[in-house]
């Protein structure tokens, strides 16, 4: 069954001028003839440039100047250059910061090494200036674009959380949804990448709500089937506002299809059964049991085991997939028995 699940997600599934590119570059080399040599060739181009002697200094100098680029060497005291990849690439605040490893080493192993701690270039020593210069633009453009979709996401990730703080009833419940979905999908097996995605969609698959008056939003009553006519078309509403990121693609799928159900009842599409794509049913759960659970102006909040019998029922009526819902109430189990212990 799991071995299912990972073949059914993996099937649902122009470059700027480089002569403008500019950033901050830290050069890490024990020779010091060698830092000027390159700090002056680097300058002469427009780039702003630091300078650290051993690996020690240069994740002290890192850290200060948050550069663009690392341009390291592998030979040093202290550490390495392969540990100062290493330890950057491990960090979240630096890992996706380019690190060149400069060196005379030509070894298929050394290499090898290199990739194993994350490096993302290579450059041989002697450098060739103009391949320095091309390598460095060539990563400084990509560095930039990283950049920026990292900004788009976080206003991404700002709306959805200040369209969940209007309500107060709904406080935490991304919190709580990321962390029930994403370890439901570890749980059957899915790719990190799935993974991800779940976490993310479980803080950002009410984007849409962004377009839905407060009026109907925090209505205490039922909503007219004007209202639902509206209040339907938020999947929609919010599959096109996070498509522009290429890094949401797999994310994509929840926002749109979390409101499907099992026997095509739900919207905006009427997918049925594994139609549905599979990290928009995990979601699917996580996000009735924690609906179930938490008061809302409309309706107290059940316990867990109320939770559990009201969702199997809707379970038997077709709306949950229902191998999904027995390994949930597995999860659930297990946890709350770990709590207990």
């Amino acid at each position: 069954m799991l071995t299912d699940w990972r073949r059914e997600a993996a099937l649902q599934g122009g470059p700027e001028s480089r002569e403008g590119v500019t950033g901050t570059i830290l050069i890490v080399d024990d020779d010091a003839a060698y830092r000027k040599l390159m700090i002056g060739m680097l300058r002469t181009h427009g780039f702003e440039v630091f300078a650290a002697s051993d690996g020690e200094d240069a994740l002290s100098e890192f850290a200060h100047h948050e550069p663009d680029l690392v341009l390291l060497d592998v030979d040093m005291p202290r550490l390495n250059g392969f540990e100062v990849c290493r330890r950057l690439k491990q960090k979240p605040e630096s890992r996706l910061t380019p690190v060149v490893l400069v060196t005379g080493l030509s070894a298929t192993e050394d290499r090898i090494r290199g990739l194993e701690a994350g490096a993302d270039d290579f450059l041989s020593k002697p450098v060739d200036r103009n391949e320095l210069l091309a390598r460095v633009r060539s990563l400084l453009s990509l560095k930039a674009y990283t950049d920026e979709l990292e900004r788009a996401e976080s206003v991404v990730f700002a709306l959805a959380r200040s369209i969940e703080g209007k309500d107060p009833y709904t406080e935490g419940h991304c919190e709580r949804l990321a962390e029930y979905s994403s370890r439901l999908g570890k749980r059957i097996g899915l790719s990190p990448e799935y993974i991800t995605a779940l976490r993310w969609g479980g803080i950002v698959h009410d984007i849409g709500k962004v377009a839905v008056s407060e009026a109907i939003l925090l209505k205490p009553g039922p909503l007219t089937p004007e209202q639902w006519a509206i209040m339907r078309q938020h999947p929609v509403t919010g599959e096109r506002i996070c498509s522009p990121l290429r890094s949401f693609r797999w994310v994509l799928p929840i926002i749109r299809n979390h409101h499907e159900r099992y026997d095509g009842s739900g919207y905006p599409d009427g997918l049925q059964g594994e139609k549905i794509p599979v990290t928009a049913r995990v979601l699917q759960i996580a996000d009735v049991y924690d609906a179930l659970t938490t008061e809302r102006p409309y309706k107290r909040a059940l316990s867990h085991d109320e939770g559990m019998v009201t969702m199997e029922q809707e379970v038997q009526r077709g709306w949950w997939d229902p191998a999904l819902f027995a390994q949930f109430r597995q999860m659930m189990a297990e946890r709350r028995e770990n709590v207990k212990g």
